[in-house]
């Protein structure tokens, strides 16, 4: 068999998660690949930066590659980390080879009324809000240590990094620098995500992504696509890879 190309892959966690999101999948990809989840800026462990603008979350995420060395890498983003992804990929990094997207917020404004927001920005600390919106986001069920898991996330996320997301990274349109993205795209999403639904990844996101880039739907999955299905993931993610070591790097 051949060697396993020597990628290492960041991943990006979604709006009120952290980079812990990712343990099962990294699992479930073995020892292949160097696996960086890190958490980003005001979100687990993270303190919030000064800004928290899309760019500046993409800005954090070229600092940690810089400060670790990656020379040949590959960008997986689920939800809001997709978007920051996306963002970063727009800028053509020396080193990045390709970009996997589970159930992004799309380049353009996220949908989401204004009353959604509102309602949104309230549940801010509030467990049982939290609860709540574990409930409608997932659709497989989960060991109770991962439920606990998301929402101690929720709970511990920064209130600047909460209302920011919400009321300015999810709005800003991108869209525009969509034909910069150069390296090919992974597109990934659960049929039964009701937080961004499949029809939202069909009008909002594959139209701006590279040609050729397809949607790949993981039946019955809701919206948290790395706790929900990570052997899912991971057998795309290997195939991805796979795919992109016989082509050449782009320099």
């Amino acid at each position: 068999m051949p060697k396993s190309p020597s990628f290492s892959l960041v991943f990006l966690h979604y709006w009120a998660g952290s980079g812990r999101e990712w343990h099962a999948v990294v699992s479930a990809l073995g020892l292949d690949y160097e696996c960086l989840a890190p958490d980003l800026p005001g979100f687990g462990d993270a303190p919030p930066p000064a800004s928290l603008t899309v760019d500046a979350y993409a800005d954090a995420v070229a600092q940690f590659v810089a400060e670790r060395g990656l020379t040949e890498y590959l960008l997986v983003g689920h939800s809001m980390g997709g978007k920051i992804a996306l963002a970063l990929a727009s800028r053509r990094p020396v080193g990045l080879r390709g970009v996997a997207l589970l159930a992004p917020s799309p380049p353009t404004p996220e949908p989401m009324t204004d009353k959604a927001r509102a309602e949104a920005q309230r549940a801010y600390g509030s467990p049982t809000a939290a609860a709540a919106t574990f409930v409608r986001i997932t659709a497989r069920p989960l060991p109770d240590a991962e439920q606990q898991q998301v929402l101690a996330d929720n709970l511990r996320t920064s209130r600047a990094a909460w209302d920011a997301w919400l009321q300015h990274g999810s709005r800003e349109d991108i869209a525009a620098r969509m034909p910069l993205v150069q390296v090919p795209v992974l597109l990934l999403t659960g049929t039964a995500d009701a937080a961004i639904p499949v029809q939202v990844q069909q009008s909002e996101t594959l139209p701006y992504l590279p040609a050729g880039t397809t949607l790949h739907l993981i039946e019955g999955a809701g919206h948290l696509l790395p706790l929900e299905a990570p052997g899912e993931v991971a057998l795309a993610l290997h195939q991805f890879i796979a795919e992109l070591s016989a082509l050449p790097a782009l320099h």
